[in-house]
């Protein structure tokens, strides 16, 4: 034991000189970075996940099967991850659902949506054995423990993205699907929907809004005759949602938002991003997160509606409208204010640390 000792300590210290001496000729990387290049997915890292696969679901809509680096702790069905991608030399952050998992995998189905940088980089150009940053898994719009014994889902477009995880996984005895898309070539997940139906393991309602129109409460209503005896939950866009929630009637609705509900609009002004020493004139309408996206500056991001807190920046000087309630923030310099961008537009002249 007493000979062994010095040993291992020259070996430790010949060991710590080699690491030296490589990451001065490595400069301005070092062999971590190297490492990461060769095995991205390994442990101490920031979480990542490997595209194993791609397939599209519709003529705007995809599912990426991700192999999530050895940090990832897994998922609730209904639950969704932050996606980081780096889009002309930009890093972005978006929330997609998880829709199905294996044990060493798990998919989202991203669609593309008007002027949606990432959605349009995910659908059309990501590729198998690309790399994305990764977040762990979040959200609370999941099957209880108890579970219901009569179910109904209301989705429309990608809403029916966090419903299909659950659908995959877990088993229920009574379930009613009403989901809406333009038309039947636009239903993500058709093909597997119809067939359950047949099968007699959903009811399925489709609406396809190009020719039948909207969505209505009294629709609902008359499709689903037993609709107040069900636990609902219901994942679709804003119009959609608040007009569930204002008619249900009961207390048994959960729903999901991708976008908030802007109810005011702030005044605009000035935003100076400091770090990266821009400055760029954004209306009252426009959220802060992305006003900086567009002018090219690196903006933490993450679901875009005020839930997951990855957008959380400093406030330095100025203020700010929240776009949900029409609450103004003001900050002095020295005030240490934090602001979610992705749900303030500006309301006056700002500066925020970014």
């Amino acid at each position: 034991m007493t000979t062994a000792a010095p040993v291992l300590r020259v070996r430790d210290r010949l060991r710590d000189r080699v690491a030296q001496l490589a990451e001065l000729v490595a400069t301005p990387l070092v062999p971590a970075d190297y490492v990461d290049l060769l095995d991205p997915l390994r442990n101490g890292t920031d979480l990542r996940a490997r595209i194993v696969a791609v397939t599209a679901e519709t003529a705007d809509a995809a599912t990426l099967e991700l192999r999530p680096g050895r940090g990832w702790r897994g998922h609730v069905p209904g639950q969704y991850v932050r996606i980081g991608v780096d889009v002309d030399g930009v890093r972005l952050w978006r929330a997609y659902s998880v829709t199905s998992s294996t044990d060493t995998t798990f998919t989202i189905t991203v669609k593309a949506i008007p002027d949606g940088v990432v959605s349009n980089h995910l659908v059309r150009r990501a590729r198998a054995g690309s790399v994305v940053q990764l977040d762990q898994a979040t959200g609370d719009f999941v099957l209880p423990t108890s579970r219901p014994t009569k179910a109904l889902f209301v989705t429309a477009g990608s809403g029916i993205t966090p419903v299909m995880g659950m659908l995959r996984s877990t088993p229920l005895d009574d379930v009613v699907l009403v989901h809406s898309a333009p038309t039947a070539d636009d239903v993500i997940f058709a093909t597997e929907l119809r067939t359950w139906a047949t099968q007699g393991r959903i009811s399925l309602v489709e609406k396809h809004t190009d020719t039948d129109g909207m969505l209505t409460t009294d629709e609902l209503a008359a499709v689903v005759p037993d609709l107040s005896e069900r636990e609902a939950w219901a994942c679709g866009p804003t119009g959609m949602l608040d007009a569930l929630e204002t008619w249900w009637p009961n207390d048994l609705l959960h729903t999901e938002r991708f976008r908030p509900s802007v109810l005011v609009l702030g005044d605009g002004g000035s935003v100076t991003f400091a770090r990266s020493g821009t400055t760029v004139d954004a209306d009252g309408a426009t959220p802060l997160l992305t006003a900086g996206e567009a002018a090219g500056v690196l903006m933490p991001s993450g679901c875009r509606m005020g839930i997951c807190f990855g957008c959380v920046l400093p406030l330095r000087e100025g203020a700010v409208r929240d776009l949900r309630t029409g609450d103004v923030t003001t900050a002095a310099v020295g005030d240490g204010v934090l602001i979610q961008t992705c749900i303030s537009a500006a309301a006056g002249p700002c500066d925020l640390d970014v």
